[in-house]
């Protein structure tokens, strides 16, 4: 579904036009300073002109779409134009930004039909939205002063930079932006920026090979790539470097291969191949000058029909090669945005995505407020939204990416800065429905940084776990978007009540006295009842009619169960069972059993396994580690 940007109707408002054969004036983005700076006028006299005064033959596209259409102009934002240089290689993206293009070219035969009115759609915030704009376009000395294509007849680029101008608040809010945000505003998929100097992959072949995997893995299924080199000082930004490159300035990668090296038949049964990337400099000029440069001596190790198969031209055109060793030693961080399919008829890996809307809000009732700032916070951070989910799978790759609203539209109002902000990960009680009081087991957790989103690519075992996001100092306030992506669906939902709720039934059923964790940690020397000497254990909880039963652990006779359960009591003398089972194709077979004394408290035992029914006196083999947690407070577990 996609919703109209502050309610404006593209169809409804070029028919108006059409009707009274006026041409659009949109009131949301006057042609004034307003809609160019934040406060005061950069960059002189500023003249707002419509294609048709700027060309004679003006066109959305000359010659189709491409990434060489595009020139930066003075704004900084080759950010912008980086993922515009994404977008152009992808024609189903730009066809959903661009929506139905034809319709809204120029047409020859029907002059009359133009209303200079145009619309384009943007990911943002969980929801397509389409942004209506007029054609004027601002201009010092007749040109083109931000966006602008090559062909001085083709207005995409500019057009498309007006609609995200508009969106983000005016033309300045581009300055110095992220390509990562505006690659996930042009997909709706979801941003991994990675470090290339941290990592170590410029000193581990085999870490290289496995990035090169990825990126090729997400270039090949239709995502969107950019890199840059990391500038330390303001003397530093866009400062060219001897091997051509420049620093501080967005690069969009066009191309990953695997390019076969040899001549004729020859190549085709030699193994050479080279790792490869293909960027592009937003100013559509200045380029790598070393191996495997345009002109270079590199490509005659290459067939001319490879070389053609490639694109490969001796132009300074911005475009160019290089081999994926030198990427990495010359470019310091790099943003892989993967469109997430989540279709069921897809080819490739689909996955399955929950979507959480939030927001951080203060409150003077701990129990209330949801702005308790991160784990350095240690009397406040549980007092954060908290979302539970499950992994299914013995093992899953789970993405998780929390988003804040942008705030650079608000700069006016002085509150445009974002909040730094990111998310811990707990493993909690395999059965837990209500709030966590107290920290768990920290599995994974973000960074923390002032971006409109963070990300996190994770491997999680099988059981329940508790994502909190945050912001980085508490009581500061903020709504957020949180996406979960897994391999099987995860059930997330929000925990929103602190304990069980008390009901008209409670004074007669009775109501819970005693909270208790129990955390089975491991058994040892457990009977080997398979015919390789070894068992498939898994263990069941029981208490007060609850049951919680554990992932099966192969092949082992002293498995690490370190499962947890979570039960209100209301019949505190009742003691807790715990049995242990072999898994079997057939018929599951009982290991033993232990049961855990009603006392109160916190402590860990180690407790000899015993037969059931009437031979529960017996000893059977093996021996079940315990730790318990009572609490008469229902809300401090």
């Amino acid at each position: 579904m996609v919703v109209p940007y502050e309610g404006q109707s593209f169809s409804a408002l070029r028919r108006q036009c059409q009707q009274n054969g006026a041409l659009f004036e949109d009131p949301l983005f006057p042609t004034s300073d307003q809609s160019l700076f934040y406060q005061s006028n950069r960059i002189g006299r500023v003249t707002w002109k419509r294609p048709k005064e700027l060309s004679g033959d003006p066109h959305l596209f000359v010659d189709g779409i491409s990434a060489h259409d595009l020139h930066q102009g003075q704004l900084g934002n080759c950010w912008f134009v980086a993922a515009c240089s994404s977008l152009a290689s992808r024609e189903a993206l730009w066809q959903k930004v661009i929506p139905d293009w034809k319709d809204q070219e120029w047409d020859k035969e029907k002059p009359e039909s133009y209303a200079g009115i145009f619309h384009f759609q943007f990911w943002r915030f969980g929801e397509w939205v389409d942004v209506v704009i007029d054609d004027r376009l601002p201009t010092v000395n007749g040109e083109l002063v931000y966006c602008h294509s090559n062909d001085s007849n083709e207005f995409w680029s500019a057009l498309v930079e007006k609609a995200y101008a508009k969106m983000c608040g005016c033309y300045e809010a581009l300055d110095g932006g992220n390509t990562a945000d505006a690659l996930v505003d042009f997909t709706g998929g979801v941003s991994e920026p990675m470090d290339l100097e941290e990592n170590g992959f410029k000193d581990d072949e085999e870490k290289r090979n496995e990035l090169f995997e990825r990126v090729l893995k997400v270039h090949n299924r239709g995502g969107l790539i950019s890199c840059s080199i990391r500038a330390t000082s303001a003397a530093d930004m866009e400062a060219r470097l001897d091997c051509g490159l420049v620093k501080g300035h967005a690069y969009a990668v066009t191309d990953v291969r695997r390019v076969r090296l040899g001549h004729g038949l020859l190549a085709y049964f030699r193994s050479d191949k080279l790792t490869m990337i293909r960027m592009r400099n937003p100013w559509g000029q200045r380029e790598w000058n070393g191996p495997w440069s345009d002109s270079s001596e590199e490509w005659q190790k290459v067939s001319k029909s490879e070389r053609e198969r490639l694109g490969v031209t001796v132009q300074d055109d911005g475009e160019f090669w290089m081999t994926f060793d030198d990427f990495i030693i010359n470019f310091t961080d790099l943003i892989l945005c993967r469109l997430i399919n989540t279709s069921y008829l897809s080819l490739h890996k689909t996955w399955e995505e929950a979507v959480m809307r939030g927001s951080w809000r203060r409150h003077d009732d701990p129990l209330l407020n949801r702005a308790g700032g991160c784990t350095n916070n240690k009397q406040s951070f549980l007092q954060n939204p908290q979302y539970v989910f499950d992994v299914k799978k013995p093992e899953d790759e789970i993405l998780i990416c929390l988003q804040q609203k942008d705030r650079r539209a608000r700069l006016r109002e002085g509150r445009g800065e974002n909040l730094a902000i990111g998310f811990d990960i707990h493993r909690v009680e395999l059965n837990r429905t209500y709030r966590m009081h107290v920290t768990q087991q920290k599995v994974g957790g973000s960074i923390y940084i002032n971006s409109r989103s963070v990300f996190l690519r994770i491997e999680l075992p099988e059981g329940r776990y508790v994502i909190i996001p945050t912001t980085f100092d508490p009581g500061l306030e903020g709504d957020f978007l949180l996406r979960i992506f897994s391999d099987v669906s995860s059930d997330c939902k929000e925990l929103t009540v602190d304990e069980p709720p008390q009901t008209c039934w409670s004074g007669l059923c009775g109501y819970p006295s005693l909270v208790t964790q129990v955390h089975i940690l491991r058994a040892d020397g457990l009977a080997g009842q398979d015919s390789d000497g070894v068992s498939d254990p898994y263990v069941i909880i029981r208490c007060e009619g609850v049951k919680v039963r554990s992932p099966v652990h192969k092949n082992t006779r002293s498995p690490v169960f370190d499962t947890k359960g979570l039960f209100y009591r209301k019949k505190t003398k009742q003691p807790i069972t715990i049995e242990i089972y072999n898994h079997n194709v057939l018929m599951d077979s009982f290991l033993g059993q232990v049961t855990l004394p009603a006392e109160q408290g916190e402590f860990q035992q180690t407790l000899h396994l015993r037969d059931k029914g009437n031979r529960r006196d017996n000893d059977l083999p093996g021996t079940l580690t315990v730790a318990i947690l009572s609490n008469t407070s229902l809300t401090n577990i």
